[in-house]
């Protein structure tokens, strides 16, 4: 009705102006019977009122959904009713889903292709940084070490660019089961040995062998690749020991990645999860992507798990995940300690 309302207003200005003028001539012109006068009024505002009705029941559709969001794009197909604005209306409306679909439909081929190719290009230089490594793998020399510093560099950054092609179909690439929380962490340990190695940092592992939580293990290894590259990355000169813990958190479980590196500054903290965001840090760190942080919160989100970061300057930083698990039992604890 506000629409309407609004819609009209000019008309009922102008019938009134019209009103006016008219009862002016017949006062000018020395015509002046007030019984007939007010007739005429009486009739042309029931005229007028009865016909602004009439407009308002025809086209009540037509301002109802503009009055009210789309909530989704089938609205888009329903009538409103049989008046010829009404039937003009529906069928732009027709035509702007007709095209909306079409230009979803070639983005979302396009998009497949993209994400298709590069997945096949990951593959297919996996193959040639295997040959590389089993060249190096009987030579010592610092040049050998370097050429195999940078292969792990490439192979980590085909990994993100893989990850993130197979972000968009998570869905389709998720297996929820019981993952042992030790078993994980130290398989990825064992994936980033040389990188803990050539920075002089050392991982220190509490977990519980009997800790198990509810995840997809695929995706938490490279969730925890991207924490502990992370922290070596931002540890390497300062310290020598990054942290790995596991404890009970209420419910739930909390994996804590902490390290004693260089810290983020506090007006950084509320943007590392932004995609491309490297802040300050990324000034001294040129290899920053500023992707790690973001994966890692878009990851734990469809896996239903919580993140959370704490950090100080020059003291470090520390990543926490919190996910729903199964908590050992006094049983459990004792035959592990045994």
């Amino acid at each position: 009705m506000k629409l309407f309302l609004r819609d009209q207003w000019a008309f009922a200005v102008f019938f009134l102006v019209q009103l006016i003028l008219l009862l002016l001539i017949f006062t000018l012109d020395g015509y002046w019977n007030q019984s007939l006068m007010i007739y005429a009024m009486f009739l042309s505002v029931f005229f007028a009122g009865a016909f602004l009705v009439v407009r308002y029941l025809t086209h009540r559709a037509i301002y109802q959904r503009l009055s009210s969001p789309v909530q989704s794009l089938e609205e888009l197909t329903q009538t409103h009713g049989n008046a010829a604005l009404c039937r003009a209306m529906d069928e732009t409306f027709l035509e702007h889903y007709r095209l909306y679909k079409e230009q979803l439909h070639a983005y979302e081929n396009k998009q497949r292709d993209y994400t298709t190719f590069i997945q096949q290009w990951v593959h297919q230089m996996k193959t040639p940084i295997s040959v590389i490594h089993l060249l190096l793998q009987n030579e010592d020399d610092p040049t050998a070490e370097s050429v195999r510093e940078e292969v792990d560099r490439i192979k980590r950054g085909l990994e993100t660019v893989l990850y993130i092609a197979r972000l968009d179909r998570f869905e389709q690439d998720f297996l929820v089961e019981q993952v042992t929380l030790r078993s994980l962490v130290q398989n990825v340990l064992a994936e980033n040995k040389r990188l803990f190695i050539r920075n002089q940092v050392y991982p220190e592992v509490k977990i519980d062998e009997t800790w198990r939580v509810e995840s997809d293990e695929k995706w938490l290894a490279f969730v925890l690749n991207q924490l502990l590259t992370n922290a070596v990355r931002y540890s390497a000169g300062k310290s020598n020991k990054v942290s790995i813990r596991a404890y009970e958190l209420g419910p739930n479980v909390a994996l804590e990645v902490q390290d004693y590196g260089i810290g983020i500054p506090p007006e950084d903290i509320r943007r590392v999860f932004q995609p491309y965001f490297t802040g300050e840090n990324g000034r001294k760190y040129p290899e920053s992507t500023g992707m790690g942080l973001y994966l890692v919160k878009e990851i734990c989100g469809r896996l239903h798990h919580g993140v959370e970061l704490e950090s100080e300057v020059g003291n470090g930083t520390t990543v926490r995940l919190i996910m729903s698990g199964v908590l050992p039992t006094l049983q459990d604890r004792k035959k592990a300690e045994s």
